[in-house]
């Protein structure tokens, strides 16, 4: 991160971006000190630390956000036909009047604020740990900033089967928001959720979630990011995955000009599961970073990593993640792939995919590619009359498929194709 003598002059600029949160209870404020402690000794992310190194955070640590006016779109928003529990924000604030009752069976949802205020919570050890667990081996100031400024968002407990998924929408109407949201979820042992999230946000987005799934438990995290040109977005995802659960975790990205999601998964119980997958589309001066870090620290866990990027027109896509198999996690089954699609000369991809592995019985693999449209399987689609932009549509769609796969309801996959296939459209009208 920044070095020594500025960490702190950094951390301290990151921090006077954001009015002070309300007065919480003594185990919050306490968290959130400490997370102020780690933002000033690591400060700032910068250009010389070694995973923004593709990726210029400049945009993301600035005194004030830039301007990112709303963009006018017709098409019905994502997921809007999915039965689902909807939680509405407009840049950062919660809108009750827009919202659905936050009563739901097998399911407690509640305002971030209200739990943080309450001295006994469920939520109490979990709030902050799993962010914190995640600063090593590799710091992330933009997270703890998060931790340390948060107030809305919210905190959801699944304690059996939810009947539908909980839906979080944002919306953003100001050219200069810039907005700190904080979710935190834990599913039960044998319990089950599905979270769905859509919409720009803010001009500016810092997001974290953390994730607890317990012995047995299910979540599966589906989101869909895009829409404003100009919008800058610092996501993070930190998962802890108890024996025999599964979380599954896919993210579509298409526009915006400067997307980091950050995701820190650790297996701590034997015989988890856990995917992450994301395919994002974009042009000009779209960039867009997915960077990933999971650890294996238990017998015979599956983890897959499958990215797909679509970039045109000087587009440039990032790739780092990381497989960590510690001693002991025999068994352990990990696969991660990140492929990109340029779609001209211009465009660029950068990967660093990384293997560790302490232990002798495990079957891990990664692999990394980019190049442009096959010029053979694309003279195939033309000799037999289709034009030439929609057979490159096509094989668009067939190539980023693998992630969208990964999406385990064929309702929410079906949703995400047509999303890829209208921004196609969109784009060969243009």
């Amino acid at each position: 991160m920044a070095a020594p003598a500025n960490a702190q002059t950094s951390g301290e600029a990151l921090l006077a971006r954001h009015a002070a949160p309300a007065k919480a209870s003594d185990w919050a404020e306490a968290t959130r000190a400490d997370a102020r402690s780690r933002l000033l000794a690591a400060g700032a992310p910068g250009r010389r630390d070694e995973y923004w190194k593709y990726t210029d955070p400049t945009a993301l640590t600035s005194p004030e956000a830039t301007d990112c006016p709303p963009l006018a779109v017709e098409e019905t928003p994502v997921f809007e036909a999915i039965d689902a529990l909807r939680l509405v924000f407009i840049d950062g604030v919660f809108a009750p009047d827009l919202s659905d009752d936050l009563t739901m069976e097998n399911v407690e949802i509640q305002p971030l604020a209200e739990e943080l205020s309450a001295d006994i919570h469920w939520a109490k050890p979990l709030y902050g740990a799993l962010e914190a667990a995640g600063q090593s081996p590799v710091v992330r100031p933009l997270a703890a900033l998060n931790t340390a400024t948060a107030e809305a968002g919210f905190v959801i407990r699944a304690t059996g089967a939810a009947p539908r998924p909980v839906h979080l929408r944002y919306l953003h109407q100001e050219d200069r928001s810039d907005v700190v949201i904080r979710h935190l979820i834990r599913v039960e042992p044998g319990a089950s959720l599905t979270v769905l999230e859509n919409g720009p946000a803010a001009s500016r987005f810092n997001k974290v979630m953390e994730i607890d799934v317990a012995d047995g438990g299910a979540c599966h995290h589906i989101r869909a990011q895009g829409r404003d040109h100009d919008r800058l977005a610092a996501t993070h995802l930190f998962a802890r995955l108890g024996a025999e659960s599964l979380l599954k975790s896919f993210t579509l990205t298409v526009n915006g000009r400067l997307t980091r999601n950050e995701a820190v998964i650790e297996f701590t119980g034997n015989d988890a599961v856990g995917h992450i997958a994301g395919c994002s589309i974009g042009e000009d001066k779209f960039h867009h970073d997915d960077t990933v870090f999971i650890t294996h620290d238990a017998v015979g866990c599956e983890s897959r990593q499958v990215f797909k990027k679509v970039l045109k027109a000087g587009a440039r896509g990032v790739f780092q993640g990381k497989i960590l198999v510690k001693e002991g996690a025999q068994k352990t089954d990990g696969y991660q792939i990140s492929q990109a699609l340029l779609l001209d000369d211009d465009s660029e991809f950068n990967a660093k995919p990384e293997l560790e592995i302490y232990a002798d019985d495990v079957a891990c693999s990664h692999g990394s590619t980019c190049g442009a449209v096959d010029e053979t399987a694309l003279f195939y689609l033309r000799s037999r009359g289709v034009p030439l932009r929609e057979a490159q549509d096509m094989m668009v769609l067939a190539f980023v498929d693998e992630a969208v796969q990964e999406i385990e309801s064929d309702e929410l996959a079906d949703e995400i194709r047509s999303r890829i296939g209208q921004w196609l459209e969109r784009r060969s009208t243009s």
